[in-house]
């Protein structure tokens, strides 16, 4: 997986209240771009030692999965088998330019760091992600601004054929890539 090749400017704004180990969080997630469009959204709370994505390595066929088609299938199933908090598709589909949404989410004792991923279209393998950010044990309101990466997994050749495309300018491009839903 590449580094950053870009800043995308989403916020994500986090209310934390505590007690033991468990949180309760409110998370908005705004698209504040001009133009790019998010898939559906995956956010999780899960342990350190677990990862969506690794900087520097290669990406994993689910990230993979996410980068280039947004499927979150894959990474539902990795999120499953670390007893991860999860919350798929908070905005209920594409979530476009200047829209934002907002999920609640009870994190479990052990799940102290939170993630998220979604593919930012139209790209070839593009995707907006946060990984393994510290939930912080003091309530208040956190707001940070999510990278955009390069997942790597294709050519960034950006020739319409190869890239999907989102449902609302469909009719202005054609159609193109397959495999992205607004579910």
């Amino acid at each position: 997986m590449k580094k950053p090749t870009k800043v995308l400017t989403a916020s994500l704004l986090a209310f934390a209240c505590q007690s033991a180990y468990s949180a309760d969080l409110s998370i908005e997630i705004q698209n504040l771009t001009q133009g790019i469009y998010f898939t559906p959204l995956l956010v999780a709370a899960h342990t350190p030692e677990a990862s969506l994505f690794e900087l520097g390595e290669s990406a994993s066929t689910e990230i993979e999965a996410m980068a280039e088609m947004g499927s979150l299938d894959g990474l539902m199933t990795v999120t499953t088998s670390v007893n991860a908090d999860v919350i798929a598709n908070p905005a209920e589909g594409l979530l476009g330019p200047s829209l934002s949404t907002t999920a609640m989410l009870t994190t479990d004792d052990s799940n102290t760091v939170l993630s998220i991923v979604g593919m930012i279209l139209p790209s070839n393998d593009g995707f907006v992600g946060l990984d393994n950010w510290q939930i912080p044990s003091e309530a208040g309101t956190y707001t940070f601004y999510l990278n955009a990466y390069d997942a790597g997994t294709e050519a960034n050749d950006e020739i319409r054929a190869s890239m999907p495309v989102p449902p609302p300018l469909d009719p202005l491009l054609g159609t193109g890539g397959a495999g992205v839903t607004s579910q």
